[in-house]
């Protein structure tokens, strides 16, 4: 898959030798929407309001980093959010999986469990969002519904959407699938409630930053150490993650010389993808932690990083649930 997605970011013969395939699934995709708006597909409104976090390209972009300052953002308003997502990378049998910090992340994913120890609400995967959703709504009375990557769940309505744009990778060479990285067609941008860019905003984008706050060991995360105390130092890279290329530069903007070791995201990591003959520091990103924390040993670290974004989001958040809660 990463062959292809080299093609995804500048235009080259392959990308052009795929168009005629993005067109189609362009077609497909302009024609579920409507179908949805028409009704000809149902969407499930629920009885609180429901904001999904999304973004138009395959990989990461920041999403789960807003979502966890979101559902922080709210509980300190005196709401009380409810997470809901996919489970993605999850072997469940059955569904919804109402997660927990102790959840196995083979089991609901590592995403969902992340979710479940940073955000200190309810979070509930399943790939039918709707279904989570009012598993939440029946078992913790929540008021307000965040949905984490739901931006094509059509199923379930939304009173407002929020669009995640890497502000480095921006939308590629603009071509959808599987010539390019979008999901949709950038249009589809003029209907989200926020755009958000996780770098330097263009337009009438807000932006956001991932900032750094400490490392701390996978295998006991009360031990931690500043980051600034590893400057210089020669250390093992892991991520599993959309972009593992933006993780790596990271650690070297904090002054770390990086060995690289990218894998594919969601990765189901063993005891030796973390283990080097050299016993040299490995730092993680935290989705990764989750997987590894149960054969990790004390040089083993995770960068622990939090959202700070725009003021402007949380007001136009605020605004809208205080809009809808009028009524």
């Amino acid at each position: 898959m990463r062959w292809l997605e080299r093609h995804w970011y500048r235009k080259t013969p392959l990308s052009f030798l795929l168009l005629p395939l993005s067109w189609l699934y362009c077609l497909l995709i302009l024609l579920r929407r409507g179908l949805y708006r028409l009704g000809v597909f149902p969407s499930v409104k629920l009885p609180v309001p429901v904001i999904v976090v999304g973004n138009l390209t395959v990989g990461g972009s920041g999403k789960t980093p807003l979502v966890l300052w979101l559902a922080s953002f709210l509980r300190q308003k005196g709401m009380r959010p409810g997470i809901v997502l996919r489970g993605y990378g999850g072997s469940a049998a059955d569904w919804p999986h109402g997660v927990t910090p102790q959840h196995d992340p083979d089991v609901v994913g590592d995403e969902a469990v992340l979710l479940a120890r940073q955000s200190e609400c309810p979070v509930a995967a399943d790939p039918d969002r709707v279904r989570g959703a009012q598993y939440l709504l029946r078992e913790h009375r929540c008021n307000v519904i965040l949905s984490d990557d739901g931006l094509q769940h059509l199923r379930l309505a939304r009173d407002m959407e929020i669009a995640v744009i890497d502000g480095e990778r921006r939308f590629g060479n603009g071509y959808c699938l599987p010539a390019g990285p979008l999901r949709e067609p950038i249009g589809r941008l003029r209907d989200v409630s926020l755009r958000v860019t996780n770098g330097v905003p263009q337009g009438n984008e807000l932006g956001m930053s991932l900032v750094e706050t400490a490392l701390c060991r996978v295998n006991a995360p009360e031990s931690y150490a500043s980051v600034s105390s590893f400057k210089g130092e020669t250390v093992h890279a892991v991520a599993g993650i959309g972009n593992p290329a933006r993780f790596f530069a990271q650690l070297r903007r904090l002054g770390l010389r990086v060995i690289e070791h990218p894998f594919p995201d969601h990765h189901r990591y063993t005891a030796r993808d973390s283990h080097f003959p050299d016993n040299l520091p490995v730092i993680m990103t935290q989705k990764d932690a989750v997987k590894c924390e149960r054969f990790a040993d004390d040089h083993v670290w995770y960068l622990a990083v939090e959202a700070r974004p725009d003021p402007r989001i949380g007001e136009a958040v605020w605004q809208r649930l205080k809009e809808m809660l009028r009524g």
